[in-house]
């Protein structure tokens, strides 16, 4: 019994060191051995093993490095495969859907959008929208790619274990098993998981964009809703079940205007695309083409949509002020419509922010625009999609049979 639970123990730590090689890689990108050492903690000869695991099972290769311009040879430098493993990333917005191939490491294949006029439409029909995207992307995609994982981001309340949705406002959803209707419409025998499209946005946004290099962080998404995402301590907080980072519906203004969630006043019914329009004196319901005519005009100096801008610019830093306060974080990540307005709204938002927050965190805060874009949600399901394979690669390590093996046998 001694010995077997010895044998658990090291089978436990080969587990969790293939895991540390494989997170650096895909977070950090390539590195040679010597700097897997210094990064992870594991010895060099722990790390030379475990490199032949996963070179042995085309997840990593070795390649010559770029000369430094110093003597000696340069170290070989290990990288991901972006071929040896894939996911499909899925985005379920108010007025488009989205699918995605990325490879290992993040290296973006196939992405497609299809706008969609918004309202209310069922979950199975989104999923069979969904199935006929990604069954087209896959079509072009080489045979023997080996898919691990779908990940997806939806525009909703969601619960992480099933996929269950229990509100979607903005779609006309209410207790919705999306993650089941994906399942069925997909016919994929990987893991499929679904979270809100906010909280996937700041999870890329730190792995691959602008929140790179920070711990704490603040994203915050809007298109015809508005979302939130939090990064405490370098990793996403979203609560017991998954349901946190509904910043949208905060309630502000107790005189304000009905939300679609039931209530009144909600954040959301301040800063959102409608009231944006609205104030501009234009159709709610025109989506991303209404909007960036609305920016045209206000770059010509139009007062209604410069007002309109400022209308919305304040109350996001009012907003911001509050979650500045609760949260502390080093960085305020703007997506979505934030992140396109921000050049207009940038002065009186951090003017708000001066005048509201307490002095300690608003010195230490810097508010910047997302550098994923629109594109965000879906290339954070991506990167839950590779979780389960990151977090235990020994899993997935079945050795593939090289070209030249085969030719010779």
């Amino acid at each position: 019994m001694r010995l077997e639970a010895v044998g658990q123990r090291s089978e436990t730590v080969r587990r969790a060191n293939l895991s540390a090689i494989v997170r650096e890689l895909h977070a950090g990108g390539p590195a040679s051995r010597s700097e897997l050492v210094a990064r992870t903690g594991l010895t060099r000869s722990a790390i030379r093993g475990l490199i032949g695991e996963l070179s042995a099972a085309d997840l990593v290769a070795e390649e010559r490095a770029e000369p430094a311009g110093v003597p000696g040879r340069p170290s070989p430098v290990v990288c991901l495969n972006p071929h040896g493993a894939v996911v499909l990333g899925l985005e379920i917005a108010v007025d488009s859907i989205a699918a995605a191939v990325v490879g290992l490491g993040g290296e973006v294949f196939e992405r497609i959008r299809i706008d969609r006029r918004s309202g209310h439409t069922s979950v199975e029909a989104i999923a069979a929208d969904l199935a006929e995207l990604a069954a087209g992307l896959r079509a072009r995609r080489p045979a023997d790619e080996q898919l691990v994982g779908v990940g997806v981001a939806v525009v909703g309340v969601v619960r992480r274990s099933d996929g269950f949705v229990s509100m979607a406002p903005n779609l006309g959803w209410r207790d919705v098993p999306l993650g089941a209707a994906l399942a069925d419409a997909l016919k994929v025998a990987v893991p499929i998981s679904v979270a809100n499209d906010a909280d996937l946005g700041a999870l890329v946004e730190l792995r691959r964009g602008a929140a790179i290099g920070y711990q704490h962080v603040l994203f915050i998404s809007g298109e015809y809703g508005v979302g939130g995402g939090l990064i405490v301590d370098g990793q996403p907080l979203t609560g017991a079940a998954g349901y946190g980072g509904e910043v949208g519906h905060l309630p502000v203004n107790p005189n304000g205007s009905p939300c679609r969630c039931g209530s009144v006043g909600c954040w959301e019914t301040e800063i959102g695309e409608a009231a944006l329009l609205r104030m501009a004196g234009r159709p709610t319901g025109g989506g991303r083409g209404e909007v960036d005519a609305m920016l045209l005009e206000a770059e010509t100096g139009s007062p209604a949509a410069l007002s309109a801008l400022d209308h919305v610019g304040q109350w996001l830093g009012i907003g911001l002020a509050g979650l500045v306060n609760i949260f502390n974080p080093e960085l305020i990540v703007l997506g979505g419509l934030f992140g396109r307005i921000h050049p207009f709204v940038g002065p009186v938002l951090e003017h708000e922010l001066d005048r509201r927050a307490l002095a300690a965190p608003r010195r230490l805060v810097r508010v910047v625009p997302a550098m994923l874009g629109v594109d965000a949600p879906l290339l954070g399901a991506a990167e839950l999609a590779f979780e389960p394979l990151i977090a235990d690669p020994a899993g997935w390590l079945v050795p593939r049979r090289r070209p030249l093996e085969l030719a010779s046998a």
